[in-house]
């Protein structure tokens, strides 16, 4: 059988199961891609400092990160689709508590120390192990269309929010977010979210439709031995730190250089549009070129977005020019450390392995807004964070290169005998 015709009988068994798993992703990001727009009004009513209101997203992805990898573990365990779902009702649900929230910093704290647990259970090992599973020649694109969940969050998130918290208050808001998302995606994943792993709880058999292979692999102590592990992490780990960061703050950004808050998050909505442009398009480059390569390059083009700001930030072209960079960049680089995961250590431990780049992914989650609400308060600038954006995506690309050639995944089955 070629190659094509693989693929169509992958998409013809599973075409539902990306689109499932890509809103169940959506919803591990809505606390970060929703936070911008809420930054100044909770400023304005509790009057507390930029970084202070970013250290819940700092409190959530740190959690996430510590327990990245038991979490991963457990996905390789039960399978992805109770994780998955017990994920999607928690996050909705901690969501909407933010909005109760009284100004006592230990309140805030708790709820989103509340919100952390959550994020547990929706990690993108979860959702991309279910699609793993399922797809193999078709792996690239199959990623792509999962992880665009992020980028139509980081489209739409922004919008919603602004209109809602003009209409009915940064706290309605949270809470209306929430509810409506749950009654959106939980029946959605109910129906159609379900891996190779969860095969025995489907009343339709393996037989019919997953794909012979087994889950081979290397070992987990072979995985956490080499050293492409730790160059995927620090790649990952550099570029999420400073995206992140720049992406939770852009609506502050344009909006300290004179735009309204709605044509700030109208702005802000392109880095989503154009995310969903670079994953679809990065999952066909990852299905016909080097990983590493295709990689490095998306990691690298955020330099021009970055000096674009800079120099001329306040022109509304430039600005959208700058997040339109972002939005390309930013729906590649989760697809590219999955990808390169997978082909690199195989999918019998993947949950774990990969759960060390989901550690990675929190912590640059966790602090890059932090880092950014800090830089802005001590200088009531973003200038010097828009720089070492610049050299931490340069640091990033140069840790992919560095892995140069990807092995081919039959290759460790003999690396997994020996």
């Amino acid at each position: 059988m070629n190659s094509t015709q693989s693929a169509m009988q992958e998409w013809r068994g599973f075409w539902f199961l990306p689109i499932a798993a890509g809103l169940g992703y959506a919803t591990a990001t809505m606390y970060v891609y929703s936070m911008g727009p809420f930054i100044a009004p909770i400023q304005a009513e509790f009057q507390w400092s930029r970084a202070q209101i970013a250290s819940g997203i700092t409190i959530a992805a740190f959690f996430s990160a510590i327990f990245g990898i038991p979490m991963g573990m457990l996905v390789d365990r039960i399978g992805p689709r109770i994780v998955g779902l017990v994920g999607a009702a928690l996050m909705c649900g901690c969501f909407a508590l933010i909005g109760t929230a009284t100004g006592d910093k230990t309140n805030w704290i708790i709820l989103w120390g509340c919100l952390a647990v959550s994020t547990l259970w929706v990690q993108a090992t979860v959702w991309t192990s279910a699609v793993n599973s399922r797809f193999h020649t078709s792996r690239g694109l199959a990623l792509a269309i999962t992880l665009s969940g992020a980028s139509f969050a980081a489209a739409v998130f922004p919008v919603i929010a602004t209109a809602l918290i003009e209409k009915l208050g940064w706290r309605m808001a949270y809470m209306t977010m929430g509810g409506l998302w749950f009654i959106l995606v939980f029946p959605i994943l109910l129906f159609g979210f379900r891996g190779a792993q969860d095969g025995k709880r489907n009343k339709i058999t393996d037989a019919d439709l997953t794909p012979a292979t087994p889950l081979t692999g290397v070992s987990l102590q072979q995985g956490l031995r080499s050293p492409a592990l730790y160059k995927l992490v620090a790649a990952a780990g550099f570029f999420t730190f400073t995206a992140v960061g720049i992406v939770v703050h852009f609506v502050p950004i344009l909006t300290d250089r004179g735009a309204d808050p709605l044509s700030a998050a109208s702005v802000a909505s392109l880095i989503g549009i154009f995310s969903i442009v670079g994953r679809l398009g990065t999952g066909f480059l990852l299905d016909r070129f080097p990983g590493y390569l295709v990689g490095a390059f998306a990691f690298l083009i955020p330099i021009v977005a970055c000096a674009l700001l800079i120099y001329d930030g306040a022109n509304p072209v430039s600005q959208s020019i700058a997040a339109a960079i972002f939005g390309l960049t930013l729906g590649s680089e989760v697809d590219v450390i999955a990808y390169l995961a997978a082909k690199y250590f195989g999918l019998k431990h993947f949950g774990a392995l990969y759960g060390a780049m989901v550690m990675a992914l929190s912590l640059g989650t966790a602090f890059g807004p932090l880092g950014a609400g800090a830089v802005f308060d001590a200088y009531q600038s973003y200038e010097p964070f828009l720089i070492l954006t610049a050299v931490l995506m340069g640091l990033s690309a140069l840790a992919l290169l560095s892995l140069h050639s990807v092995p081919d995944v039959n290759q460790l089955k003999l690396e997994q005998a020996s």
